[in-house]
């Protein structure tokens, strides 16, 4: 991977990664990063986010338990071998929680900053050449797998990050022209035209 990239070349490259070398990632690196990472904007600087980074025997605790969440429930679906050999091969998790606060508009500013937050990390990562995957499968709303991995009463998993090195990188997909999806106003009686 490229060094010294402009951000707009970050941007523009960066790609969800989904199959990693078995290389590890230190938690100095993962520190580094996330240092990088909170310099997201945020509202009154309430700084929302919090990490919790599952390396080495972690990731096969986050792993079983991963596992343990999909075989439960109404429809259980037993994890195949091989994913689960997938997800032990990936050399590092960290999931991003925020304090759920009750009140509508806060929550909303919390969890686009933490959103932001998130960007920040795959794109400072992306310029050290380590990819990672945005995970927002549907077990990180389950209350039994917050316990048992540290999440606690009132936070909410905002994604499970899959980092590593990249050993397969896709291609770009073709995004739409802001053309469409651009509306200029620059007086007023537009928008009674627009009704």
């Amino acid at each position: 991977m490229e060094s010294n990239l402009t951000v707009e070349e970050v941007i523009r490259s960066r790609r969800t990664i989904k199959k990693f070398k078995k290389d590890p990632i230190s938690l100095d690196t993962l520190k580094e990063l996330l240092d990088i990472a909170i310099w997201a904007p945020n509202h009154k600087m309430r700084e929302p986010w919090r990490f919790i980074a599952f390396l080495d025997e972690g990731k096969q605790h986050l792993v079983e338990v991963l596992k343990n969440e999909k075989e439960k429930g109404k429809f259980p679906r037993p994890m195949k071998p091989e994913k689960l050999e997938q997800l032990l091969s990936i050399p590092a998790f960290v999931v991003v929680v925020m304090q759920a606060d009750p009140r509508p508009m806060i929550f909303e500013e919390d969890f686009a900053a933490v959103s932001a937050c998130i960007q920040n990390f795959q794109l400072a990562a992306w310029e050290r050449g380590i990819g990672m995957l945005w995970n927002t499968d549907p077990t990180i709303y389950s209350p039994t797998f917050h316990a048992q991995i540290g999440v606690k009463p009132g936070e909410k998993v905002v994604g499970i990050m899959q980092i590593g090195y990249p050993d397969m990188t896709p291609k770009a997909q073709q995004r739409t022209s802001v053309e469409e999806k651009l509306t200029v106003i620059t007086s007023a009686s537009q928008l009674e035209e627009n009704k």
